[in-house]
């Protein structure tokens, strides 16, 4: 009996179909971790474009396309707008439990969002209690433009606005599109991350996230699958040979 015949035969069919759909799944893991490759460097090359740009000043310029200018250095003059700031649960600084504080910007006739940092949570988290961080008159904020997130990539819960046309106060994650829905005036849709200050110990504490250029083990974990791939599709037929009828 050749082995083509062998492998749809009524004692091996079970069998090679397995093979045939474990083959199928290590090629398509394969290329998943190539797309994840793939990402990974559109991203390096993102910031990396960004971080070569020249710093980009709010008060006199805003772009147009500005939301593709993730991680471009920015800074902005003008006052804070307390009164309809935020904040967002289950953030750390140095293993304390806290919140950041999202505070909108206004500056020379637009508004941007502020992520200006971590407070601790000491009281019972109202917005009454956040004003003792009031940065009064006229700031500048130099950071880096990001984009905000409905939910983390891998779980996480979406924020939704209140149905009774409340406020949200406190949200899960930084969600610029559904957090300017609530504001008296339209924002810009990305948020400014400030730089972080050595030594800084008073709240707000600026947040910066730590950023690794690098590929990864992508590509290693793709030559992998497709090793488990081959190794199924090409050693099932000598497998065979070596079986009786």
């Amino acid at each position: 009996m050749t082995v083509l015949r062998k492998m749809f035969s009524w004692k091996w069919a079970l069998t090679t179909l397995l093979v045939f759909a474990g083959t199928a799944v290590c090629i398509r893991l394969g290329i998943w971790q190539l797309d994840r490759l793939e990402g990974r460097r559109a991203f390096n090359t993102q910031v990396e474009t960004m971080r070569a740009a020249s710093p980009l000043d709010l008060t006199t310029e805003t772009p147009a396309d500005i939301s593709s200018m993730e991680w471009r250095a920015v800074s902005v003059t003008g006052e804070y707008d307390f009164e309809n700031q935020m904040a967002m649960r289950n953030q750390y600084n140095e293993g304390m439990y806290g919140f950041h504080l999202i505070t909108p910007l206004l500056y020379n006739g637009g508004a941007v969002l502020v992520n200006r940092g971590w407070i601790p949570a000491e009281s019972d988290s109202l917005p009454e209690d956040w004003r003792v961080y009031d940065e009064t008159g006229q700031v500048t904020v130099t950071g880096q433009v990001r984009l905000g997130k409905g939910k983390p990539a891998f779980g996480g819960v979406a924020d939704a606005l209140p149905l009774d046309g409340t406020r949200l106060d406190i949200w899960n994650n930084l969600d610029v599109e559904r957090m300017s829905a609530q504001l008296p005036y339209p924002i810009l849709g990305v948020f400014i991350q400030p730089n972080v200050e050595v030594g800084d110990t008073i709240p707000p504490i600026p947040y910066q996230p730590i950023i690794e250029l690098t590929e990864g083990s992508h590509f290693g974990y793709a030559l992998q699958w497709f090793t488990f791939a081959t190794i199924l599709f090409v050693g099932y037929p000598f497998y065979l040979q070596k079986q009786d009828d």
